[in-house]
């Protein structure tokens, strides 16, 4: 039985609300710290579904015990901690809130999840509108609070431009410093074309995978990981198969004839000489940069390991959002196991090891 580690799941931190706003400064202990990241998104999950989650239904998410739990039922070794209403971060305007709310929240996280036991893993959230303050909390999140690196939003208005403009390259060269990875979890759905859509699925759908590939296209084309050769980042919530219609689209608009320039006239980084837009990608995921989540009931994820290679995909639970309960999370890991399109070594690649890699916990 191959060693399951889970590389995204969640605190539902709406209903902690007035427990992470104790950790915010005198004056400013709001609940909702947070801006709404989709309001369909939001919508649908407050009022249209009430799942039952492991310890009651929504209004008792799951705390470190339950999530233990979860994972104790589900043969999972260890399970790394993200955000609900924290996936918004990106859409915080004010400097001075990110950085409070990110401090208040990473506190929180730390003392009611992640210090309890060391299966319990966590991602902080930094505040990406001020880079210096970012590197702080991110410094301080591996440091003193014993995360495994940080988050960054795919979307919001908080965002300067794109994750592959200079001004964040001072998080990425203290990333590289640290040891830790940074990863880019879809959730904020607006600005894609998807804002006047008054039906819920489709925005889903197609807002996580386009979130994150617009961020991975960023990074790739500005040089990030040549510039940064040490840092690993992970794109999570958008399923598998984005990656190979995103290599086969870079490979249809890349020519190599055209010699990629910045606003300065100097070149930017990018595929070697001879080297296919996607070959450039797949060498990044080779040498261990790059990484992807999927989910386990993901039909595509054979012929996205046959294209791209198995290297980077990280198996999810994404409990308690997609997966109620250890029952259904281990009955789709079980159906990953009974899959004869995959490999034993390849099996054992998305369900533990690659995680393990990425989070440096091999």
């Amino acid at each position: 039985m191959p060693t399951i580690n889970d590389a995204d799941g969640h605190v539902n931190d709406y209903f902690f609300g007035d427990e992470i706003a104790r950790y915010m400064p005198k004056g400013n202990q709001f609940s909702q710290m947070f801006p709404v990241f989709d309001h369909l998104h939001f919508r649908y999950l407050m009022k249209n579904r009430v799942p039952k989650y492991v310890g009651g239904s929504m209004k008792t998410a799951p705390g470190a015990e339950e999530w233990l739990e979860f994972i104790e039922e589900t043969g999972i070794a260890w399970s790394v901690l993200y955000p609900s209403a924290g996936l918004g971060v990106g859409r915080i305007v004010s400097v001075e809130w990110a950085i409070a709310a990110c401090r208040a929240y990473n506190n929180w996280l730390h003392e009611r999840f992640t210090s309890k036991t060391p299966r319990l893993k966590g991602v902080g959230l930094i505040p990406i509108q001020d880079e210096e303050e970012a590197v702080a909390e991110l410094r301080r999140c591996v440091r003193e609070l014993g995360m495994v690196g940080a988050m960054l939003p795919s979307n919001g208005e908080g965002i300067k431009g794109h994750l592959g403009a200079k001004a964040y390259w001072p998080i990425y060269e203290e990333a590289e410093k640290l040891g830790c990875c940074l990863t880019v979890h879809g959730g904020a759905h607006h600005h894609l074309g998807l804002d006047g859509f008054s039906v819920y699925y489709p925005v889903h759908a197609l807002g996580h995978p386009f979130g994150i590939m617009v961020q991975a296209a960023a990074m790739l084309s500005h040089g990030i990981f040549e510039r940064f050769p040490g840092l690993r980042v992970a794109y999570l919530e958008g399923g598998a198969t984005w990656v190979p219609f995103f290599m086969d689209r870079l490979d249809r608009s890349y020519n190599e004839g055209h010699l990629q320039i910045d606003l300065d006239g100097n070149p930017v980084p990018g595929p070697m000489p001879g080297e296919k837009a996607s070959e450039h990608f797949k060498r990044h995921v080779r040498e261990g940069r790059i990484f992807v989540g999927f989910d386990c009931d993901d039909a595509g994820l054979a012929f996205a390991v046959q294209q791209a290679g198995a290297e980077p995909f990280l198996f999810a639970s994404d409990f308690p959002h997609e997966v109620f309960d250890a029952a259904s999370c281990r009955h789709e890991i079980d159906e990953l196991l009974q899959r004869d399109d995959l490999t034993r070594e390849q099996k054992e690649a998305v369900l533990g090891g690659n995680a393990a890699r990425l989070y440096g916990l091999d």
